[in-house]
């Protein structure tokens, strides 16, 4: 080598010594001073360049997060800069020098952020999906999936990119083919965390239409909703899941809430059976499969799960239960002919008894507004001609019916109140009045309390009339002092009709009208229909133990709905016949309470008892003079009030029977 070589060679090295640190500044200067855009971003983080490994924190070699970008351009995100959402990154250096305040990626931050300006801006047509996007975030941050990790209790259980593809997020629009196939995917998508549901899931009913491509298929958020997702054990996804079986099976739910099991969730409360109890929650098979928890040979052994006698009030089910029908319904013959059938006859009693009597009503309204309008203010009766003082009243009931009467009274509106409560629970004041008493088992204690005092002053009126008969061998069964109906209670109604109509006089009533004695029988019918009926339904292991398990729908079905038309006629029908027909305004007629009216009316409204006693001289064994004004003040004061309840009843039964 030449002496000028290795001199240049000499200067070229020391030149390299000097300059080199210089050199390696600039580069670095150069990339810290590269653009932060997508496409810097890219030269490292493109799926479709061979992988680059670097090491982490502990040293291990990890390959490079990178992206598709094919995915991304397709995705809702596809024109954003990759910085605004890694707003952590500020260089372009290798490893990214980040500041300890450094924020990780926040997408809820970021939306709500970007909705709060659209919508000071007044700009919020066409971003639409914009603020659907941050009522999803406010349903997360309520949801469990935001409550703090059980192992990393600084992080969220699931946070969106958990659930979202964030590069190439994009839900495709709703009713398009690819909506659908989006939605199977959704199964996969919760199965990274939920591995044993999704495992469960695709071995059922819901998980073979999925896995057919079926649409129809449920999938996760169908039960669990989207953002919005609750801890399955609480009160309020219990409730909200039942609905969510109906999305799809409308016509079980509807049935299902015909039952006490529906009945009592949808009042609010969550400890009777639901669609999950019984047909289980994930890995749910055909009620004809024999693996099915509703199969026939598994039924009684999953109605076992909650009634047994570890639980509270229970008792063990019995082989009955089995043949109960949670899904009875009174249009199917085939399937259910007891309820068909019953259905028929109790709707048939409805119009029937309903039809009569409001016609009768009308009718008789119609009659005496005429007759008063012509009459003007002219007495029915000129008290001078009865030769008896004008303030003298007549005896009708004893104290001992007045109180019986009033107990009755009472007793029946609470009846009324529990009753109608459960069987119209899905009307708007039903869940109010649930909470107020206590909740449905404090309701049932009081409803069956007051049906116990129906029952028992029934049977002690019911005994103490048939001793006092039985003695007196005098007594006409069919006379005019018998409540029993006989020829004379026809006649007088059909006489009633022609009066209605202006065909015939008014006819001449005795003790008892036909109207009062169809009061008083009634009871009979409803003792017997609403009390064996609820007697059956109030010991259901009993009553499975010799009865197939239908009876408990039937029982149901005639227990409500006759309750239903005794409520209906007493606050309509027996209200206006003593209190609201023209010759009894204002109301309340009081007689039940005093247990006497005046002779004027007594003589109008009975004139064939009056005619029956003045001419045996007896009338006089009858009179009394009339109540004390407190007396009469205070029987005013209790009938309004319970007239008043009873039309509160009236309107909470319409209300819950139309809703």
């Amino acid at each position: 080598m030449k002496i000028q070589d290795i001199r240049a060679l000499g200067l070229a090295l020391v030149a390299a010594a000097l300059l080199g640190p210089f050199s390696s500044h600039a580069a670095d200067g150069q990339a810290a001073a590269a653009p932060l855009d997508n496409a810097t971003c890219l030269s490292c983080h493109d799926k479709g360049q061979p992988a680059i490994e670097v090491e982490d924190t502990e040293g291990e070699t990890l390959a490079l997060p990178a992206i598709d970008t094919e995915k991304v351009a397709r995705g809702v995100h596809a024109r954003l800069d990759c910085v605004a959402c890694h707003t952590d990154i500020v260089d372009a250096r290798e490893n990214h020098d980040k500041s300890a305040d450094a924020v990780r990626p926040d997408c809820a931050t970021c939306h709500e952020r970007l909705w709060e300006e659209v919508q000071k801006s007044g700009q919020t047509a066409g971003r639409e999906r914009l603020g659907v996007v941050v009522a999803n975030i406010a349903a997360y941050k309520a949801s469990f999936h935001a409550g703090p990790d059980a192992d990393f209790p600084d992080r969220p259980k699931a946070y969106c990119n958990q659930c979202h593809a964030t590069h190439d997020f994009a839900v495709p629009p709703v009713g398009t083919p690819e909506r659908d196939l989006w939605r199977l995917t959704i199964p996969d998508t919760c199965g990274t965390c939920h591995e044993d549901h999704r495992e469960e899931l695709s071995e059922s009913v819901h998980g073979a239409l999925t896995a057919q491509g079926d649409p129809k298929g449920a999938v996760c958020i169908d039960c669990h909703t989207t953002h919005e997702i609750r801890n399955s054990s609480s009160d309020l996804f219990k409730l909200k899941n039942v609905f969510a079986c109906g999305d799809c099976h409308a016509e079980e739910l509807m049935s299902y809430r015909d039952t006490y099991h529906g009945q009592v969730n949808r009042l609010g409360f969550t400890y009777t059976a639901k669609c999950a109890d019984c047909h289980g929650s994930h890995g749910i098979q055909p009620s004809d499969d024999p693996e099915s928890s509703v199969h026939p040979d598994n039924r009684l052994k999953t109605c076992q799960k909650c009634h047994n006698e570890k639980k509270p009030g229970m008792v063990k089910a019995t082989a009955g239960f089995v043949s109960f029908g949670p899904h009875a319904n009174t249009s199917d013959f085939d399937k259910y002919p007891q309820m068909f059938v019953a259905g028929k006859l109790m709707t048939a009693l409805l119009i029937g008894v309903f039809a009569f009597f409001w016609l009768h009503s009308g009718l008789w309204y119609y009659r005496e507004w005429q007759d008063r309008k012509l009459r003007g203010a002219v007495p029915h009766v000129r008290t001078t001609e009865l030769g008896i003082h004008a303030g003298k009243h007549v005896v009708r009931f004893a104290r001992g019916w007045r109180i019986a009467h009033l107990v009755f009274a009472l007793v029946t509106m609470t009846l009324v109140l529990t009753g109608t409560t459960v069987m119209f629970a899905d009307s708007a004041w039903a869940p109010a009045v649930a909470v107020a008493l206590g909740g449905p088992k404090v309701m049932g204690i009081i409803h069956r309390v007051a049906a116990s005092l129906f029952v028992g002053i029934f049977f002690i009126h019911f005994i103490y009339v048939m001793q006092r008969l039985l003695r007196n061998r005098k007594f006409r069964w069919f006379g005019p002092d018998s409540l029993i109906p006989n020829w004379k209670d026809f006649a007088d109604c059909w006489g009633m009709f022609k009066w209605f109509l202006g065909k015939g006089p008014r006819p001449q009533f005795d003790r008892w009208t036909y109207f009062e004695k169809f009061d008083y029988w009634a009871v009979f019918w409803g003792v017997n229909i609403i009390g064996w009926s609820g007697l059956m339904l109030a010991f259901p292991h009993v009553t499975a133990s010799f009865l197939p398990g239908w009876v408990f729908n039937v029982g149901t079905l005639v227990h409500g709905e006759e309750a239903f038309l005794a409520a209906v006629f007493l606050f309509t029908v027996h209200f206006f016949n003593n209190h609201f027909r023209p010759d009894k305004l204002p109301p309340p007629d009081v007689v039940m309470f005093t247990g006497t009216q005046s002779l004027e009316e007594f003589r109008r409204e009975h004139p064939a008892q009056y005619a029956r006693l003045v001419e045996a001289g007896e009338l006089d064994k009858y009179l009394v003079d009339a109540p004390s004004r407190q007396m009469h003040v205070g029987s005013v004061i209790l009938g309004l009030t319970l007239i008043t309840v009873g039309l509160a009843l009236l309107v909470m039964v319409v209300t819950g029977f139309l809703g």
